[in-house]
């Protein structure tokens, strides 16, 4: 399911490398979130979160008279989440309740809110109005989206299996509506000044390179110029050197004992490149499997690396011994900033490539039966 895949959005040292060129120049927008509570029985403390290169950035003020601001300055239009904190509770274990969603841009967005117990409304920039306009054609989708998913995770608790995969189904069915009204909403509004943010949303992490150049190319130059736009362009360019049929990008990191590990070392087996994590769950429910594909094939010219994105290493080797990955395992305990995670875009996990005796890409994102059906085809 769609939704239980670890992500993160990495800075990647392209978009680093083209900040550095543009120099100290950089175009700066400074946003202003000013906004009123109608109905409060006592002061409430409202927070602003946004990721900003980067880095969660959270500001709060009190609004003693229901009335707060916030100031500030971002490199592009972004969104930006309005929130309280309520008492923690199974389905919100940390306590945050949404108040609304944001998209920040040059000037001023104003935001009404009834009670703090109620969603509230803006207004105000040309990217907010767009994101407004957005929102208005999803959220059928968005909506049922977020009972259904108080139903799974009501269901995980209890662990019945046939009722997660019945609302783990429903889920997918949702986004993959939200994600085809957007798809539309970009087509009929190719110069909407929240593109970059539309586009990411509808490419996902596993980027089609084919598909979303011509629809990258019919943004506006303004937005197509932002940061995320050049990251994008980055990513697509990193997409088409990645196509199936085309060698692996080489590297080279070190084992658990700090000895360098090439992926050319590698040549002449089927080789399986795992991304993955001891901190993340799919990629622990996933390993079963690999597991169970390495023992059937290992004989038959398959092997497997792992690369992982921990931080500690205890916990990492912990997660090796655990689960018997028996296979050889490199990280840089750098967590989302993995040195090959980052040359290949890994944008999130688990995540795998399968490659040929020669070093070429054969297939992607190869799970559970997907992989031994693969292996079987190749390895008969």
């Amino acid at each position: 399911m769609k939704i239980l895949i670890f992500t993160a959005v990495l800075l990647c040292p392209a978009v680093m490398l083209f900040a550095q060129e543009r120099g100290k120049k950089e175009k700066v927008y400074s946003f202003q979130v000013e906004g009123n509570i109608a109905k409060q029985d006592k002061p409430t403390k409202i927070y602003l979160r946004r990721k900003t290169e980067g880095k969660m950035i959270i500001d709060s003020v009190i609004t003693p008279d229901g009335r707060f601001l916030f100031l500030g300055n971002i490199p592009e239009p972004q969104t930006a989440q309005l929130f309280t904190q309520v008492a923690p509770t199974p389905e919100n274990p940390v306590g945050r309740k949404e108040v609304i969603m944001l998209f920040l841009g040059q000037g001023a967005t104003t935001v009404n809110i009834n009670d703090i117990n109620s969603r509230g409304t803006a207004t105000g920039t040309p990217e907010q109005e767009a994101f407004n306009q957005l929102n208005s054609l999803t959220w059928p989708f968005t909506k049922e989206a977020d009972e259904v998913y108080g139903k799974y995770m009501k269901a995980a608790r209890a662990k019945d299996d046939a009722l997660i995969r019945k609302y783990e189904s429903r889920l997918d069915e949702l986004n993959a509506s939200r994600l085809a009204v957007m798809s539309k909403y970009l087509k009929d509004n190719p110069h909407t000044p929240i593109g970059m943010y539309v586009i990411n949303q509808v490419a996902g992490y596993e980027l089609d390179a084919d598909e979303f150049y011509p629809v990258f190319n019919t943004l506006s130059k303004t937005v197509r110029n932002y940061p995320s736009g050049k990251q994008f362009e980055y990513r697509l360019e990193l997409a088409k050197k990645l196509t199936v049929g085309n060698p692996a990008i080489e590297f080279s990191q070190n084992d658990a004992a700090g000895k360098p590990v090439n992926l050319g070392s590698f040549k002449g087996k089927y080789l399986l490149v795992d991304f993955w994590a001891s901190w993340c769950g799919p990629c622990r429910a996933e390993n079963p499997n690999v597991v169970k594909a390495y023992h059937k094939y290992k004989e038959k010219g398959f092997t497997i690396l792992g690369v992982s994105f921990d931080e500690n290493k205890e916990k990492w080797l912990q997660a090796v011994q655990d689960d018997q990955l028996a296979w050889t395992q490199v990280s840089d305990l750098k967590g989302w900033g993995n040195a090959v995670g980052q040359l290949y875009g890994i944008r999130a996990i688990p995540q795998n490539l399968l490659l040929d005796p020669q070093g070429k890409i054969i297939a992607k994102n190869l799970r559970a039966e997907a992989l031994e059906a693969k292996l079987e085809e190749l390895l008969k």
